[in-house]
This record gives structure tokens, C-alpha cells and sequence, in this order.
């Protein structure tokens, strides 16, 4: 992931239960996967969250794909 993506991703205890959210907002990572999953465009997301911007949905996704290369499966 890129400095500046990584930086749009933050983690705070006392904010979303500790989960990775979107620049301190409180909308996290996975409620972007999760819209994504079901099918929402980019530019639906960000007319739906106005204070999103394209890049913190790069950002989203880039966080998942970094999990993802640390996870194994059995």
C-alpha cells in the first residue's frame, strides 16, 4: 500500500471498537468492503458518504489486500 493510502487508514481504540476505520471517521474499512461486496460503484459510495473521497476507498481495499497477503488458510 502506498504512504499516502496507508495514512488514510486509522485505528483507535476508543473509536469503532478498535476496527480500522476511514481517516478517524467512523465509517470503517470493512463498511466499505462490505458496500463494495454488495455491489455499489465507487461513485454511488461516494455520492451516498460525501465526506469520502475515491481515494479512501483505494485505501480500503489496499488494507484488505494487505491483510490478506499476512493471512494463511488451512
Amino acid at each position: 500500500m502506498t504512504l499516502d493510502l496507508h495514512e488514510r487508514i486509522t485505528v483507535d481504540k476508543a473509536q469503532c471498537g478498535g476496527r480500522a476505520c476511514i481517516r478517524h471517521l467512523r465509517i470503517r474499512v470493512c463498511d466499505i468492503l462490505s458496500l463494495l461486496a454488495a455491489g455499489e460503484s465507487h461513485e454511488q459510495i461516494l455520492i451516498d458518504y460525501p465526506f469520502l473521497e475515491k481515494n479512501d476507498i483505494y485505501a480500503a481495499l489496499a488494507y484488505a489486500a494487505d491483510l490478506m497477503e499476512k493471512t494463511t488458510v488451512a
